[in-house]
C-alpha cells in the first residue's frame, strides 16, 4: 500500500512538473530517474529522441556514461535495430525477459553492454511518435512483472505529455519567430539601393531557413524575356559560375536543369526535386506583378533528409515574393549597375596583371599601411612559424615578427614610415639561418618592402673568402717554408750534438724542451703547407669504408683512453677519387675535434651514405654541446680555434682536402651534439651513377 502511495505521488509530482517547467532535459530526467528508483531490478534507462536521419540519438537518462560513451553519444538505428524498427511501427511496449532467445536486438549492443533482458517502450501519443525509452540491467536479467512495466509505461506517458507541450510550444515559436524573420526581410529589402544588393538578403535569409549556402538567381534578359543568364551566385556558394551550370547539368534527373528552369517561369510553381542524387533542388520562380522576372535555385548536394519540409518550402517562397517588388523596382538601375560591374572587371584585370608582374619577383615582397598592417604579401614572401599570406594580411607587422622590436628592421621600417625616405639593409643569418637584403620605400599609404634572400650569396662570399685566404697562405707557404725549415734544422741538428757534450749534460732537460718546441713548429708549418697546398691531388679509385676502417684501431684507442665510444655506420657506396693519405687526415681532424668538444661516457659515431646519384656523404656526429653561431661562422679560418693548444690548422685543412676531392663540408650543430658532412659530388666522382 505504501508503495502504491509513493507511485501515485511521484506522478503526480512529475505531472506539476510538466505544467510548471518546460525545461525538456529536467523534466525527462526527473521522469528516468522514477523509473529507476521505481524498478529497482534495473540500473540503466536512457530516452532517445527521433533526428532528421531517421536516427534516435541519447536525450536523458542513467547512468550519463556507458563504457565510457555520453549517453548523448548514442545512436539508435532502426535499419539495424529491429527491435527498435518493431517498436516504432507497433507503438507498442516490447518486454525481452532473454536476449539470447530473441534475434531483434541489436547484437553489438546486446555484447557490449552484457544485457540479458530489455525493455523498450515508444514515447506516443495517439500514434504520434516522440522517442524511445530502453531499460536494461548489466549482466544480470530484470525479471520485471507485468505490475512494473505498466508503472514504468505511466511515467513514460508523462514523458509523452511533457515532449509534446515542449512541441507545441516550440511550433507557437516557429510561427513568431517566422513573422520576426518576414518583417526583417521587407525591413532590409526596403533599405537595398541595387539589384545585387536585394538578391544577396533574399540568398541570405534564404539559406538561413534552408541551411544552403548554394543559391542562384537565374534572371529572364530585360528586353528579350525569353533568354535566361546565371546572373548571380550566393557570396558562399561552392562553385563558380561554370561549375555550377557543370555540377547541375551532372545531376541525374528526369529532366534537364534548364528544361526545370523553363518549366518554373512558364507554370510560375515551385519545382521541389527531393531524389536521392540531389539532396535537396528547390526552384522558386521570382514573380511581380504576374510577370516572370527569374528563377531563384538552392541546391544542396549533402543533405542528409533528402527533401525540405512543407513549412520551409513556404517561407523561402515568401522571402522571395517579398523580393520580387523590391527587384522590379531595382531592375531599371541594374542596367547601370552592369556597366559598373564591366569597368569593375577591367580595372580587376588590369589589377591581376599588376599583381602577377609582383608575383613574378621571386624575392619576398609586402606593402604596410600607416598602421603597420599588411595589406598585401607575395607568396616569396618569408614569415615564422611557416605562416601564409592569408595568415597575416590586416595583421601588425610586428605581431608577426615580435622579435625583429628594437632591430636593424625596427629602426629603418621607422625612419621609411616617418621620414619618407627609402632603406637599405641588411639583416643577418637567424635561427633558420637566413640571411636578408632589405629596401624599403615610402608610398601614399605607407611602405612597400622587399626581401631578397642573400643566404647563398653569403656563403659563396665565405667560401670565396675562405679560398682566397687559403690561396694566401699557399703563396706564403711556397715563400717561406723553406727559409724557415733550414735554420730550424740547422738548430736542430746542434741542439742534438751539444746534447752528448758532458760539459752540457745538466741542460738536457732545456735541450729537450727546445727540440719538442722546433719539432711543434715543425708541424705547424707542415699542415701550414697542406693547407696551402692548391693543387690537384694524386686521386685514385678507391673505397672510402676501407679507409675508415684501416684507421679504425686508432681511433677506438683514442676513444677508449679518453673513456668515450665509437659507433660505426657504413652503407655500401661506390669507390670514389680519393687520395688515400688526405682522406685519412680529413677523417683524423674531424674525429678528434668530435671527441674534444664530448664529455665522458658520451658517442661519436662516423657514418657513410649515398645522398643521391650524384653525392656520398661522410658524416662525423658528436653529442657535444653544439657550436655557438658567432664561432660556426669563423669555422675553418686559419689560424683560429677554440682550443688551448690549438694551431686554427685543422679545419682549414680539412676544407683544403674537401677542395681538392670537388667536396663541400656542411656543418649542423644544436644542444644534442654538432655533425660534420663531407659531400663528395659529381656523377664523374662516382664509380656507378646508378645507385640508389
Amino acid at each position: 500500500m505504501l508503495m502504491e502511495q509513493t507511485r501515485y505521488s511521484r506522478l503526480a509530482n512529475i505531472t506539476k512538473i510538466i505544467n510548471t517547467k518546460l525545461e525538456l532535459r529536467e523534466v525527462l530526467q526527473r521522469v528516468t530517474s522514477a523509473i529507476s528508483e521505481e524498478i529497482v531490478q534495473c540500473n540503466s534507462v536512457g530516452i532517445y529522441l527521433p533526428q532528421k536521419d531517421g536516427t534516435f540519438r541519447g536525450f536523458a537518462g542513467k547512468p550519463e556514461l556507458m563504457n565510457g560513451m555520453a549517453l548523448d553519444t548514442q545512436l539508435i538505428d532502426p535499419d539495424i535495430d529491429l527491435l527498435a524498427k518493431e517498436v516504432i511501427e507497433t507503438k507498442k511496449t516490447i518486454h525481452i525477459p532473454d536476449t539470447s532467445k530473441d534475434n531483434r536486438p541489436d547484437p553489438k549492443s546486446v555484447e557490449a553492454f552484457k544485457i540479458k533482458s530489455l525493455l523498450v517502450l515508444p514515447i506516443s501519443i495517439e500514434q504520434e511518435l516522440f522517442g524511445l525509452v530502453f531499460l536494461f540491467d548489466y549482466g544480470t536479467p530484470m525479471n520485471l512483472t507485468e505490475s512494473e512495466i505498466q508503472s514504468v509505461e505511466a511515467y513514460v506517458n508523462m514523458a509523452a505529455v511533457a515532449i509534446q507541450n515542449v512541441n507545441n510550444l516550440t511550433q507557437k515559436e516557429n510561427l513568431i519567430a517566422e513573422k520576426q524573420l518576414l518583417l526583417n526581410v521587407t525591413r532590409d529589402l526596403s533599405m537595398c539601393s541595387s539589384i545585387q544588393e536585394s538578391l544577396d538578403k533574399c540568398f541570405f535569409y534564404l539559406g538561413k531557413i534552408l541551411d544552403s549556402k548554394n543559391i542562384a538567381a537565374h534572371l529572364l534578359e530585360p528586353l528579350e524575356k525569353k533568354t535566361i543568364r546565371l546572373t548571380k551566385l550566393s557570396k558562399d556558394c561552392d562553385w563558380t559560375e561554370a561549375e555550377w551550370s557543370e555540377t547541375l547539368n551532372n545531376i541525374k534527373m528526369v529532366h534537364s536543369y534548364e528544361a526545370m528552369i523553363q518549366e518554373a517561369i512558364i507554370t510560375k510553381n515551385i519545382i521541389h526535386i527531393p531524389s536521392e542524387d540531389t539532396k535537396g533542388l528547390l526552384m522558386i520562380p521570382l514573380v511581380s506583378m504576374g510577370e516572370v522576372l527569374g528563377v531563384i535555385t538552392v541546391v544542396d548536394l549533402v543533405r542528409k533528409t533528402h527533401s525540405y519540409d512543407e513549412s520551409q518550402i513556404q517561407l523561402a517562397q515568401s522571402i522571395v515574393d517579398a523580393t520580387a517588388p523590391t527587384f522590379s523596382n531595382l531592375l531599371d538601375m541594374d542596367q547601370l549597375e552592369n556597366m559598373v560591374e564591366e569597368r569593375t572587371r577591367e580595372l580587376a584585370a588590369a589589377n591581376e596583371k599588376v599583381t602577377s608582374v609582383i608575383e613574378s619577383i621571386t624575392d619576398g615582397f609586402f606593402a604596410l599601411n600607416k598602421e603597420w598592417e599588411f595589406i598585401y604579401i607575395n607568396k616569396h614572401q618569408y614569415l615564422p612559424q611557416k605562416k601564409a599570406a592569408k595568415d597575416v594580411l590586416g595583421k601588425n607587422i610586428w605581431e608577426i615578427f615580435p622579435k625583429s622590436i628594437d632591430t636593424v628592421m625596427y629602426k629603418e621600417f621607422h625612419r621609411a614610415m616617418l621620414e619618407r625616405v627609402p632603406v637599405h639593409f641588411d639583416i643577418p643569418a637567424t635561427s633558420e639561418d637566413y640571411c636578408y637584403e632589405v629596401v624599403a620605400y615610402p608610398y601614399d599609404e605607407g611602405i612597400c618592402c622587399l626581401f631578397k634572400n642573400v643566404t647563398e650569396k653569403k656563403k659563396y662570399e665565405n667560401e670565396l673568402r675562405r679560398f682566397s685566404n687559403l690561396e694566401l697562405i699557399g703563396q706564403m707557404a711556397a715563400g717561406i717554408s723553406h727559409e724557415i725549415r733550414n735554420p730550424m734544422t740547422t738548430v736542430r741538428g746542434f741542439l742534438q750534438l751539444l746534447k752528448k757534450e758532458d760539459e752540457f749534460e745538466k741542460h738536457n732537460d732545456h735541450f729537450n724542451l727546445m727540440i719538442e718546441e722546433l719539432d711543434r713548429a715543425n708541424a705547424i708549418i707542415t699542415e701550414f703547407l697542406s693547407m696551402g697546398n692548391t693543387r690537384t691531388s694524386d686521386l685514385q679509385m678507391l673505397d672510402l669504408n676501407s679507409i675508415i676502417y684501416d684507421i679504425s684501431p686508432l681511433i677506438k684507442i683514442d676513444t677508449f683512453n679518453q673513456n668515450k665510444l665509437i659507433q660505426f655506420d657504413t652503407k655500401d657506396i661506390p669507390e670514389l677519387l680519393l687520395n688515400r693519405n688526405e682522406i685519412r687526415q680529413l677523417v683524423i681532424n674531424l674525429y678528434r675535434n668530435g671527441l674534444e668538444a664530448m664529455s665522458t661516457g658520451k658517442v661519436l659515431s662516423i657514418s657513410t651514405y649515398i645522398e643521391d646519384e650524384n653525392c656520398v656523404v661522410l658524416a662525423v656526429r658528436d653529442q657535444g654541446e653544439g657550436i655557438r653561431q658567432e664561432i660556426l661562422e669563423k669555422l675553418g679560418t686559419p689560424f683560429y680555434t677554440t682550443k688551448d693548444n690549438g694551431t686554427g690548422l685543422g679545419l682549414g685543412i680539412c676544407y683544403a682536402i674537401a677542395a681538392r676531392h670537388n667536396a663541400k663540408i656542411e656543418i649542423q650543430t644544436g644542444l644534442d651534439g654538432t655533425t660534420f658532412f663531407v659531400k663528395f659530388y659529381s656523377k664523374n666522382n662516382l664509380n656507378n651513377p646508378q645507385i640508389d
